[in-house]
């Protein structure tokens, strides 16, 4: 299942705002706040399914929340070792330069990796950002080609950076969309040290001459929330990026152009508390039995076995009811057979409704019956 778009939305807010209703009635009225947002998302990270959409796919001005791409970029350099936490790292006159939010570094001030990541994640620091991507990179315009390539190799077809910050008063061709942003912040979110930041709520820098207040406010007051960032400029209106995880199940929610703040963390809240209220995690029961072999003709093996490729977890309405299994398995292939290639499928369904495909896949290469595959092995038996 790539989307799961429930019950054809709607947004009630109840009391204090925070509980949410899905129904489908002609009387029915989406939540304001979501349609004050030009684009907005809802996708469970655990599975890539898209739980909610409202034009996600659209071009907007994603301002701060451009730097997902950017500490996607600073974490992937410190896990593989390129960088480290305590680097020291000096600032440049173009890091310095930067308007926006900043901690106002001088030009050759110098901070560590750890505390300059922990001004871009917590106070959207521009002049921070801009100081690691030329430190990551070499240059400022060497920065925004890892940011280009790293999108084009998540397969991201909606989206195009200018600048590592998200300030858009200058560019001309910047943009994102609200499932590119919750693609980014999935990856990012693999990296568990993240955490270790987005999880501030106050700090500071400088021996406290410097204070860091996260601009991410469900930080101090929403339940399960794990990250992400924030985002505004008046050509990008309100954005944010929120991910949050309860009971083992992580969401990630994208609001993009909102009118005011309040409403981008109105629709978030609402769009987090429809994944948690309406779904959850199960660990998929196949029946071994039904995984049968598959024959290869004229290969150097007879036969394979399928492996399961994309098994681990499956996201189902809560009350969904049993889940049926169809197995579709070929019986016979004709070699070569290359690992990773599709040897079936298993389609999960709820009642009418298609939960997963999972992919049955050969584990290994099988190659075809040569000449001097023949003659090797009639030696061998002499």
């Amino acid at each position: 299942m790539k989307r799961i778009i429930a019950f054809f939305m709607m947004f009630s807010i109840f009391m204090l705002g925070t509980v949410t209703c899905f129904a489908e009635t002609e009387e029915k009225k989406e939540d304001e706040s979501i349609e004050k947002a030009k684009s907005a998302i809802l996708m469970c990270m655990d599975t890539g399914d898209i739980i909610y959409e409202k034009n996600a796919y659209e071009h907007c001005s994603p301002a701060s929340v451009t730097k997902v791409m950017s500490i996607l970029l600073i974490l992937e350099a410190i896990d593989s070792g390129k960088i480290s936490l305590t680097d020291s790292v000096a600032a440049s006159e173009n890091a310095v330069a930067m308007g926006g939010s900043q901690i106002w570094l001088e030009v050759g001030e110098k901070m560590t990796v750890d505390e300059l990541l922990k001004a871009v994640v917590v106070a959207s620091a521009n002049d921070a950002c801009m100081a690691l991507g030329e430190y990551i990179a070499g240059s400022d315009t060497g920065f925004i080609k890892m940011m280009n390539d790293r999108a084009k190799e998540l397969g991201l077809e909606n989206s195009n950076f200018e600048n590592c910050t998200g300030l858009d008063d200058t560019v001309t061709n910047h943009y994102s969309c609200a499932y590119d942003l919750a693609v980014i912040a999935k990856e990012v979110m693999k990296h568990e040290s993240i955490k270790n930041y987005t999880s501030i709520w106050l700090d500071s820098l400088r021996n406290g001459k410097t204070e860091l207040n996260n601009t991410n406010k469900l930080v101090n007051t929403y339940k399960g929330i794990t990250g992400l960032k924030t985002g505004t400029t008046s050509n990008a209106g309100f954005c944010l990026c929120a991910t949050a995880e309860r009971d083992g199940m992580n969401l990630v929610a994208v609001v993009l152009d909102c009118e005011t703040s309040d409403v981008r963390f109105e629709s978030a809240t609402n769009l987090l508390d429809f994944g948690f209220a309406n779904y959850e995690l199960a660990e998929p029961q196949f029946d071994q039995s039904k995984i049968t072999d598959v024959r290869i003709k004229n290969g150097i093996e007879k036969s394979i076995s399928p492996s399961l490729a994309d098994a681990e977890k499956i996201l189902v309405a809560k009350g969904s009811g049993e889940i049926e299994y169809t197995y579709e398995i070929n019986t016979e292939m004709q070699a070569p057979v290359n690992k990773g290639d599709k040897l079936g499928t298993i389609v999960l369904k709820s009642g009418d409704d298609i939960i997963k495909t999972v992919y049955l896949k050969s584990d290994k290469d099988v190659k075809k019956i040569s000449f001097s595959f023949i003659f090797t092995k009639m030696l061998k038996n002499i």
